[in-house]
């Protein structure tokens, strides 16, 4: 459990970390720094990718505890 709750936490984070570069480049676009800084677009390229690793973890938990609650016992 201290690994899902870890996971969950840096969800979080990565989501707040991914907002914050999404809203700057939309902010660097209407100044019109996009021609000199085009590499402001590529910024939340990152966290996105760490968010769909966390988020797909965190996807695939439920399945997995059915499926090792279904399996029977060795008796």
């Amino acid at each position: 459990m201290a690994w899902s709750k870890r996971n969950r936490q840096l969800h979080r984070l990565l989501s707040l970390i991914f907002t914050g570069t999404v809203v700057l480049a939309m902010i660097a676009a209407a100044a019109g720094l996009t021609e000199t800084a085009i590499w402001l677009f590529y910024l939340p390229l990152p966290p996105l990718f760490l968010l769909m690793g966390t988020g797909l973890y965190m996807y695939v938990q439920p399945y997995r505890a059915k499926r090792r609650n279904a399996r029977p016992n060795p008796a």
